[in-house]
């Protein structure tokens, strides 16, 4: 296990260095709880960063996302097989493009319907590839409005479908793994099964009963003070504010979004973690999911072919529900069965069920690709208890 002062001295040499403004930090195994918090939640040093502060988790949001769908699976009230039709009829008819580099107006049917399972282990045939020039990429991002979280430009879920409806799969259902638009089609398929909105069912199912009281897709305004600012880094080197404490997430968004758009602390995520690592279990013994759904969140579904033509996957992870798994050891940090995933705005959260560790990462300065930043790295080396880069 990591001592204290080591996950201390990464944080504060990336402070220090203007790599980030701020950052807070968590290794958690069994009793032993590693915290560590550096710098300010601004560029301005308005105040120091804190256990508390809040921080816009963007894409480690998409493991909470996975659970509560198996807690609706779990309530058998879907299972992976299903159609997703039945739900979101929007989707019941999907076309293909006929190549994917071709023109969004040269399709095909898609063989078979869309499923669960596809969404879950992205595979649908909507979402990211490695070439983001592909003509069928272009809509997600100027209709759908993936990508970096602008959670008050996104139209509400209803109207979101339909743009999605008009837009072709990249890939036939269950053939290739493309990145986060599953997400998203996955928080309006819990709100449409369990009949509640996405913050009410999360609120309901995970956040109340692991006592994840800081976690949604807003910011009250008493808590503002322990909000961040949200920052992109130019080209001079500099730090460009993308969002303040009182911007987008200060008020509900028109559209919840499953992939990227909860605000939450080190201390909620780590509940949540906990849970996954007790097979569904919360603290006080409530049973959130069973040890069956978090097993499937947790293992691997891609193929080693899938895996390769990612293009994502680069240093031993596959794909699980809603984050990826590490299948070998090929990076410093990796241990085969770790569980969780990165957010682009600077975030990282993950388990490892054989050692029953919780690592937590937050940052508010968005990452500049999929490549994970250095202060990422060297917090996972120093966490696995290796020496990290100096």
């Amino acid at each position: 296990m990591t001592r204290s002062q080591d996950v201390q001295d990464v944080l504060d040499r990336h402070v220090q260095d203007g790599s980030v403004p701020g950052a807070v930090a968590l290794v958690a195994r069994g009793d032993r709880v590693d915290v560590a918090v550096s710098g300010s939640v601004d560029t301005a040093g308005t105040a120091p960063m804190a256990r508390n502060t809040l921080f816009r988790i963007a894409s480690i949001t998409k493991p909470v996302v996975a659970a509560a769908v198996m807690a609706l699976v779990d309530d058998g009230l879907l299972a992976p097989d299903d159609e997703i039709r039945r739900w979101l009829p929007e989707l019941a008819h999907p076309s293909v493009v006929r190549s994917p580099d071709g023109p969004v107006d040269d399709v095909v049917p898609a063989r078979r319907p869309v499923t669960v399972a596809d969404l879950l282990t992205f595979r649908a045939g909507w979402g990211f590839p490695s070439d983001f020039s592909l003509p069928a990429v272009a809509p997600l991002f100027d209709e759908l409005r993936q990508g970096s979280p602008q959670p008050q430009v996104v139209a509400e879920p209803d109207a979101w479908m339909r743009a999605l409806a008009r837009v072709p799969l990249l890939h036939q259902p269950g053939e290739t793994w493309l990145y986060n638009t599953c997400s998203d089609i996955l928080g309006v398929l819990v709100a449409r099964v369990s009949g509640r909105p996405l913050p009410v069912f999360l609120a309901e199912r995970l956040f109340g009963p692991l006592g994840m009281t800081d976690t949604g897709f807003s910011v009250e305004p008493a808590a503002l003070g322990r909000f961040t600012s949200f920052y992109r880094r130019n080209e001079e080197g500099g730090l460009d504010l993308v969002d303040a404490p009182d911007g987008q997430w200060s008020s509900p968004p028109p559209f919840p979004s499953g992939a990227g758009g909860l605000v939450s602390t080190v201390d909620d995520w780590w509940a949540f973690g906990r849970m996954l690592l007790a097979g569904g279990t919360a603290d006080d013994g409530t049973r959130v999911l069973s040890a069956g759904a978090v097993r499937d969140m947790t293992t691997d579904h891609l193929t080693r072919a899938q895996r390769e033509a990612s293009g994502l996957f680069t240093e031993g992870q596959g794909w699980g529900y809603g984050g990826s798994v590490d299948v070998d050891t090929r990076a410093p940090w990796n241990v085969p069965g770790r569980y969780g995933w990165v957010g682009g705005t600077g975030t990282a959260a993950h388990i490892v069920p054989a050692t029953g560790t919780v690592t937590l990462l937050m940052t508010q300065v968005e990452m500049a690709g999929p490549a994970a930043p250095q202060i990422m790295r060297d917090f996972w080396t120093c966490a696995a208890g290796a020496e990290p880069q100096r």
